[in-house]
């Protein structure tokens, strides 16, 4: 029966019908394959609304609504525009600006989607009027968006930590390295990829002598209250004053504050316009969240997760094998699940096969959240594609299809973060 779900679901794909209408569909007809499953309409439509009663799922749009605010109000391109002050006239120099301009970002955010949504919406245009490819770029930056659940603070932590009981204080602490390794990842695929293809180099100059001209105590004044914004909200994490939640609004004030008052590069009458655009943006990703969620449910109720976990431990008995056949596990699941509901169902059944094999839990916790890191970009359930999408107009599946290398080299940092447990570790 397991097998028949997923045929309907990726038939349904095929076909080209939209992602949430083919995991809602899927999820039904698991009711009618078996009767006895309690995954009625009924039982989906009062999942899907229980999916998003969520404290957490709350930093989604408040963490879009502060992306849009700093992206109109121009802080987030002088956050961007202070990295690319070093690196803007070097080969791929600004691509990698972008890339690190996401790492710095997921220290405000701690979600994949809002870091696209706030860096995409700022990076993108300006890379394309630079003269860099469309499809490189909006992959590029929709691959990038995943180091948002890596580098502290990260909400997809915080639910392992509860999940699981490992100490969130140490999972965030042990992110640092791995996000960092991951964005030198991508970053040197971007170097080749620019180096091949070549880029007008006229026009890098002129956006590179332009941003030197006032020098480099101007542009830190220029930038330092955008530099300051991880500072205040990772400050309020870290010392326990608020919750991610909580600073997702204080990150909203906060970009208002500075917009309006301090930068004065957006008035009042500008918030109605940023709202509408934030609600564009994030009603489409709670849609595919909460039907995503009920998907995930009705695999439970298949016990869809026990069964692979019996595979596994049958199947594999050395701790390389056990590890990529975990690996391969997760990475499809990211595929089909959204993170929060994948952590939740997997985290447990997981832990007594990896405590056997003798791996950390918090190493574990890290290569978790980089696997279903990979599924925000991977269809069908691949969050940062529909983020990017919305905001570009190209077809998810393009997206999809052209950030293939950018996985390649994510998947090459976690296949190192899984058999190297120091990369994890050596910061705890």
């Amino acid at each position: 029966m397991i097998g028949s779900v997923f045929v309907i679901l990726f038939g349904s794909l095929f076909i080209g019908i939209p992602i949430a209408i083919s995991l809602g569909f899927t999820a039904l007809s698991a009711y009618f394959l078996d009767p006895t499953l309690p995954s009625n309409a009924e039982y989906a439509f009062r999942t899907m609304i229980t999916a998003l009663d969520s404290y957490s799922l709350l930093a989604i749009p408040l963490f879009i609504l502060s992306g849009n605010i700093m992206a109109q109000g121009g802080i987030s391109r002088k956050l961007f525009n202070f990295f690319a002050y070093f690196i803007g006239d070097r080969t791929a120099g600004m691509p990698i600006a972008a890339i690190i301009t996401c790492l710095f970002y997921g220290a405000i955010s701690g979600s994949g989607p809002a870091t696209v949504a706030a860096v995409g919406a700022m990076t993108i245009p300006i890379l394309l009027d630079l003269g860099y490819d469309k499809n490189f770029v909006v992959s590029m930056i929709a691959v990038a968006g995943g180091l948002g659940v890596i580098i502290p603070p990260s909400i997809p932590f915080i639910i392992y930590g509860q999940s699981t009981g490992a100490s969130v204080g140490n999972l965030f602490i042990a992110g640092v390295l791995p996000g960092i390794l991951i964005a030198f990842c991508m970053i040197i695929y971007a170097y080749f990829f620019c180096k091949m293809k070549g880029e007008d180099k006229e026009k890098l100059r002129a956006n590179a002598k332009e941003l030197r001209s006032k020098g480099f105590i101007e542009m830190f004044k220029d930038s330092f209250w955008a530099l300051l914004t991880p500072v205040i909200i990772l400050g309020g994490i870290y010392s326990g004053i608020v919750t991610p939640t909580e600073a997702a609004n204080i990150s909203v004030v906060y970009a208002i504050i500075v917009s309006i008052f301090i930068y004065k590069s957006i008035k009042v009458k500008d918030l109605s316009k940023i709202m509408a655009d934030t609600v564009a943006t994030a009603a489409p990703i709670l849609l595919v969240v909460s039907i995503a969620t009920v998907f995930g449910k009705v695999l439970t109720l298949m016990q869809a997760p026990v069964i692979i976990s019996n595979l596994i431990t049958g199947t594999f008995t050395t701790k390389v094998s056990v590890l990529l056949a975990i690996n391969a596990i997760l990475l499809f699941v990211g595929m089909v699940m959204d993170t929060t509901p994948a952590i939740l169902i997997l985290a447990p059944i997981f832990m007594p096969i990896i405590s056997s094999i003798g791996v950390d839990p918090i190493h574990f916790g890290v290569i978790m959240v980089v696997n279903l890191a990979i599924g925000f970009v991977t269809p069908p359930v691949g969050i940062n594609l529909f983020v990017a999408s919305s905001m570009t107009e190209i077809p998810v599946l393009q997206i999809a299809k052209n950030a293939a290398p950018f996985i390649m080299a994510f998947i090459v940092a976690l296949l190192l973060i899984t058999f190297i447990p120091a990369i994890s570790m050596a910061l705890i």
